[in-house]
């Protein structure tokens, strides 16, 4: 049994070119900021594993995105504040979030002030080592804190044969760690994963659940996410302005109209603002170094523009 991977003709090194038009000339769709509701937090691209088909590329030995410090998020909270952006949720990812030492800090911060906070992890050793602080903020918080694991697949061997093997194991020992201590919890999946439609995958991660004790309702599409393939190899359609009406489709139901991301770059002296989460290397979508500068329209130029978020449908946050 091989992880699968999309077979589709390569992309038109024509496409995502020109950020104002398309390869046919056409006037390329933008998203503006409606209302900035979410705000990402990459805490650094290490990771104790190194996956197949990870899309940021993190690993043991990749730290092109470096540790954010708690510090460095203290002054975006303190401009959340003084311009009063709508921000309701706070989301850390990755690499894996807890290798970040100060993770707990920053969580810290963002719960004190009232925001939810939602932290991507792989619910491996890096999170367990930080049990005491978790637990110290789940009393202090409850329901404020989410979780969201990442498990592919239910299939144990699918699973692994993305992330490494014996990965499955130790992510559902601490995904049910973290539902016997009443934490708030997501999991991440993959759409078409394994040869299998949606229902089934749903069915599958119902069983997995209960026999787990894990109490996520793997009918809700946010409590179980299951993320369309991300392969800027592969063709896919540019995004026009008409695609709006085509598709029945408004520029806001995108993460680029709620949402940005912080980033810290090895070597640079401070963080930058990015459109998404998705895109933490491509220079065009560096928005400036403050949420002001970055509330900038953001051109779909990008492969993952359209598959995952226009026609995928996928959103990082709920």
């Amino acid at each position: 049994m091989t992880a699968p991977h999309l077979a589709a003709r390569p992309l038109d090194p024509a496409k995502f070119r020109d950020p104002a038009l398309t390869a046919k000339g056409e006037v390329r769709a933008s998203v503006a900021l409606s209302a900035l509701r979410t705000l990402w937090v990459n805490t650094g691209t290490l990771c104790n594993i190194t996956c197949r088909n990870c899309y940021i590329e993190s690993s043991p030995r990749n730290d092109a995105l470096a540790y954010l410090s708690a510090a460095e998020l203290e002054g975006y909270l303190d401009e959340i504040a003084r311009d009063e952006w709508p921000v309701e949720e706070i989301g850390f990812t990755g690499g894996e979030p807890f290798l970040n030492r100060e993770l707990p800090a920053m969580l810290g911060a963002v719960l004190g002030r009232g925001f939810r906070a939602l932290v991507l992890t792989n619910a491996m050793k890096p999170m367990r080592n930080h049990a005491a602080a978790l637990l110290a903020l789940r009393e202090a918080h409850g329901e404020r804190l989410t979780l969201r694991v990442s498990l592919d697949h239910h299939d144990p061997l699918l699973h692994d044969l993305e992330r490494q093997e014996g990965s499955f194991a130790q992510a559902v020992e601490g995904l049910a760690w973290l539902a016997r201590e009443g934490f708030r919890l997501h999991v991440a999946g993959r759409a078409g994963f394994g040869d299998a439609d949606e229902a089934a995958m749903r069915a599958g991660f119902a069983r997995l659940f209960a026999a787990h004790g894990i109490p996520v309702d793997a009918a809700d599409p946010v409590a179980l996410m299951l993320f369309p393939e991300m392969d800027a190899r592969v063709d896919v359609p540019e995004i026009t302005t008409a695609c709006w009406s085509i598709l029945k489709k408004s520029p806001d139901s995108l993460m680029c109209a709620s949402a940005r991301m912080v980033v810290k770059r090895r070597g640079a002296v401070r963080p930058a603002v990015l459109a998404c989460t998705l895109l933490p290397y491509d220079p065009q979508f560096e928005l400036g170094a403050t949420l002001a500068e970055a509330a900038r329209p953001v051109p779909l130029n990008h492969p993952h523009c359209a598959k995952f978020c226009v026609l995928g449908g996928a959103a990082c946050s709920r």
